[in-house]
């Protein structure tokens, strides 16, 4: 469970994604704030002109101002307005950090002007009136009582200026793409019953307003006979901003939900890859899975080779010996046997070729010992699984990124990946079935040492942490130079000069000047 005062605007993404419920809670003491409808105006010049207009009178009536921005370069241009009307301000803009908690500390103060980006400042109460905490703890604890009766009272003066100049009062600049942002910045204002206000100004410059509020709502502003300075005011605007937004949030849902289930492919994986990772780590001994595992692959190689049902002219028994010797180490005469025996089923010659291989294994386990060579299997198969699986996970955000190209086929990516993604997981398990096998059936095993040298490797196969640095580099001085020309024996490097061709230059489809009736291109001026 979590709790967050924005919730209610993402509670159908809650559900459906997480299978969380929301849950509204009725506010402590009654909730007195008025939210003002928008203004919009029609140049983002006569929106700031405006809210410059609302600073200046808030700052002479002693009522607190926060300005809410959504970008620092906005912060800084209102900043400058602010200047040029010598109106006092602060700016949070997450660049001062040290400052930003003692100008939150005072931003409830009569008539001061606060300019905020998003970031800046959130989860911060503005107290009315100053926060009276931070002053109590700027004069410690050994301050006289006289001292502290002083400040508190100070403060009660300054707390009921501000409440009977109605509150903190909440600009926003512009409307953000999401509400639960904008409810953020008004939920500033009028918070433990205190008064407060909140009004957002708007231009047809806006990002959002670009989007959704098209040049025929500009053109009809011109008609009515709109002028400059005038704004449009009414709570149905207010109404279809809203609904604006819900489409924008909409589509973000659309594009975070289709994410997770791309994630879900690859996590599906994940479980199946660590659950076998951990069987691994947590077995003694993983001989009777690799003999299952010995089985299957050797059984895929004959397969391969000697296709089912088929013609014996389509047997490739040459390749099949040259598998089996190259990747397992076994000189098994697969031709011969079957020349010999031509009754012989490839069932029954499938079960000879693993007991010939479970036959050289096993005296390769009397060589060197049950214990030590229990051991190299589990260091080999884990370091074969993880070197897999990193190398899928690359795979896979290939494969992510072009999968949407698919949709021109129509087709449907998300199918198509799990398709492609199902594909790729099978032939990364069986590929991790056939390299473990092929090298612990062509490796020798000495003694320990190789044991512990394969655990090294796989733990040295982990990113480490990286230090870039420049060398350091001077330029050589004069004295310096005469030095090393001195320990050269006095000898200067000669100077080199440009190539000079004797002859005309031969085209490359010209015939070659060594008679033997070829392009140039083709003889002796052939690229190497």
């Amino acid at each position: 469970a979590g709790m967050t005062g924005t919730a209610d605007t993402e509670a159908y993404e809650f559900h459906q994604i997480y299978g969380l419920e929301v849950v509204g809670i009725p506010t402590h003491k009654p909730m007195i704030r008025k939210d003002h409808s928008d203004l919009i105006y029609l140049t983002a010049r006569e929106k700031y002109d405006a809210i410059v207009k609302d600073i200046e009178d808030c700052y002479k009536r002693g009522q607190p101002v926060l300005v809410g921005t959504t970008s620092i370069e906005n912060s800084e241009y209102l900043s400058q307005l602010l200047k040029r009307r010598k109106i006092p301000h602060e700016v949070l803009n997450a660049k001062q950090h040290e400052r930003e908690a003692h100008i939150i500390a005072q931003a409830g103060r009569p008539g001061a002007v606060t300019i905020a980006t998003n970031m800046a400042g959130r989860g911060t109460d503005i107290v009315l009136g100053g926060n009276l905490e931070a002053e109590l703890a700027e004069l410690g604890e050994d301050a006289p009582e006289e001292l502290k009766e002083k400040v508190r009272r100070e403060w009660q003066k300054r707390h009921d200026q501000v409440v009977a100049a109605g509150g903190l009062h909440v600009i926003g600049s512009e409307r953000h793409e999401s509400r639960r942002i904008d409810n953020q910045l008004r939920g500033r204002s009028g918070r433990q019953g205190d008064p407060g206000s909140s009004r957002f100004y708007l231009s047809l410059q806006d990002n959002l307003m670009r989007i959704f509020a098209s040049d025929r709502v500009a053109a009809l502003m011109q008609k009515l006979g709109m002028e400059e300075g005038e704004a449009i005011e009414h709570p149905w605007v207010t109404k279809a901003i809203e609904n604006a937004q819900r489409k924008v949030e909409a589509h973000n849902f659309d594009i975070r939900k289709q994410l997770l289930e791309y994630d879900n492919v690859a996590n599906d994986q994940r479980k199946v890859i660590y659950e076998l990772r951990n069987e691994l780590l947590a077995a003694e001994d993983i001989s009777d899975i690799l003999d299952a595992v010995r089985r299957d692959v050797i059984s895929e190689v004959v397969d391969k080779h000697i296709p089912p049902d088929t013609f014996e002219e389509q047997w490739d028994l040459d390749g099949l010996e040259q598998t089996l010797r190259n990747d397992f180490g076994l000189d098994f005469p697969v031709k011969q046997r079957l020349e010999d025996d031509p009754e012989l089923q490839i069932e029954q010659l499938k079960e000879e070729i693993v007991a010939a291989a479970e036959k050289a294994y096993k005296e390769k386990e009397q060589q060197v010992g049950p214990e030590v060579l229990r051991q190299f299997e589990k260091s080999v198969m884990l370091q074969i699984l993880d070197n897999s699986w990193k190398e899928h996970l690359a795979a896979m955000d290939h494969l992510r990124q072009g999968i949407h190209l698919r949709g021109y086929a129509q087709r449907d990516p998300k199918q198509e990946y799990k398709r492609e993604a199902f594909y790729m997981f099978s032939s990364m398990l069986d590929n991790i079935k056939h390299e473990t096998i092929s090298v612990l059936s062509r490796v020798q095993v000495q003694s320990e040492a190789d044991v512990e040298a394969i655990d090294e490797q796989r733990r040295e196969s982990a990113p480490h942490e990286m230090h870039f640095e420049h060398a350091e580099a001077s330029a050589v001085t004069e004295e310096e130079a005469m030095e090393l020309l001195e320990e050269n024996n006095g000898e200067v490097a000669v100077e080199r000069k440009p190539f000079v061709r004797a002859g005309r230059k031969i085209g490359r489809n010209e015939p070659c000047p060594c008679g033997s009736g070829k392009k140039y291109k083709h003889c002796h001026g052939k690229l190497s």
